[in-house]
């Protein structure tokens, strides 16, 4: 029997809903399909913050490091700002473990209704540079309080970086038999984007049975909206792959069924994976978070892993309630509470 070591980090607001709940189904999901899942939970946060001054211990990489996977909930709490929990916590944990991947699938379920009139058959990944690219800390402020007041923020693309999520893209299309879609901007950035252009094109003369296409981001949202059928795999650069994996889930019906992992595709370190809704501390304590972003998320998880077999049988449940339409939540224009649409995925698995 296989055994998977799995730190639990359920965060603040939703992430300490949905994390228990995904936790029962992934238990479910084990025992059916015959491997283990040992959890240990760390307290990580933004609340961590408000009573440390830290997002986590100074140890805390080091007690991660040993996982199989990392399954994060959400992070964000009034009162503390975005970038607090962001570089004290989640991009220490991406470089850290070298999770240069930032993979966000897009795919329009039955049973859901897209906020577009037409939309086709949606069904595409966004592969996200997760390491360098426009999220650095090279920059700063000279004469502050003064009318000469300047700030300066530097991008950092390196040829091994982009390179490999070039690669990590066209191997996902390979397997998919399609094409990769390229998000740009090089003709208003004059540096970085023309060589993301040039790697992009020199990386795809290794794959001349996939087909290669580019667009400047602006227009490429345009198309998110208007042409979702056109990808498969869209490869972009840090900033724009953010911009592009919360676009993507709003035209299939929302933060609540919008998965995301950050992989280390070698394995070398823990890969985490984590739901893009936020902490949504709007909603929280209500028993109305939608929990299916976090159990498609625990999908993601379980192919990393290599559990194949458990990651069908959990998407086949998560696929079989949302199209019967019985037990959505409240984003998706039902009345179901968390708890309701975990006991409905379970006793999909269990009926199995």
């Amino acid at each position: 029997m296989n055994t998977y070591h799995i730190t639990t980090i359920p965060g603040d607001g939703i992430g300490k809903e949905v994390i228990p709940e995904s936790v029962k189904v992934l238990k479910a999901v084990a025992a059916q399909c015959g491997f283990q899942l040992n959890f240990t939970y760390f307290d990580y946060s933004c609340e961590y913050y408000k009573k440390t001054g830290k997002m986590m211990p100074d140890d805390g990489l080091d007690r991660l490091r040993d996982s199989d996977s990392i399954f994060l909930g959400a992070v964000g709490y009034p009162g503390v700002p975005d970038h607090v929990s962001l570089w004290g916590l989640l991009i220490p944990i991406r470089r850290a473990f070298h999770q240069y991947v930032n993979l966000r699938p897009v795919r329009l379920l039955k049973g859901i209704k897209s906020p577009l009139s037409a939309p086709g058959s949606v069904d595409f990944l966004i592969v996200r540079e997760n390491n360098e690219g426009e999220y650095s800390s090279v920059g700063g402020k000279l004469y502050e309080g003064t009318d000469r007041e300047l700030v300066v923020q530097e991008s950092i693309f390196t040829k091994k970086g982009v390179d490999r999520v070039l690669k990590f893209a066209f191997e996902l299309a390979d397997k998919r038999g399609q094409k990769v879609t390229s998000a740009t901007k090089s003709n208003g950035i004059v540096h970085t984007m023309p060589y993301w252009d040039e790697r992009f094109e020199i990386i795809g003369n290794d794959y001349p049975d996939i087909r290669k296409e580019q667009y400047h981001i602006d227009i490429l949202c345009a198309h998110f909206v208007q042409h979702p059928e056109w990808f498969d795999v869209v490869v972009a650069s840090n900033l724009f792959g953010d911009i592009l994996s919360d676009l993507g889930p709003a035209v299939v019906g929302g933060m609540g069924i919008a998965p995301g992992a950050n992989l280390n595709p070698k394995k070398e370190y823990p890969s985490m994976f984590e739901p893009v809704h936020g902490s949504a501390p709007d909603i929280a304590g209500q028993n109305i978070a939608n929990p299916i972003a976090c159990f498609w998320t625990a999908v993601m998880m379980l192919e990393h892993l290599g559990e194949v077999e458990g990651a069908n049988l959990l998407m086949e449940s998560i696929e079989e309630i949302v199209a019967e339409g019985k037990v959505l939540t409240v984003d998706l224009g039902g009345q179901a509470s968390t708890n309701d649409v975990t006991a409905a995925v379970l006793k999909r698995i269990l009926n199995k």
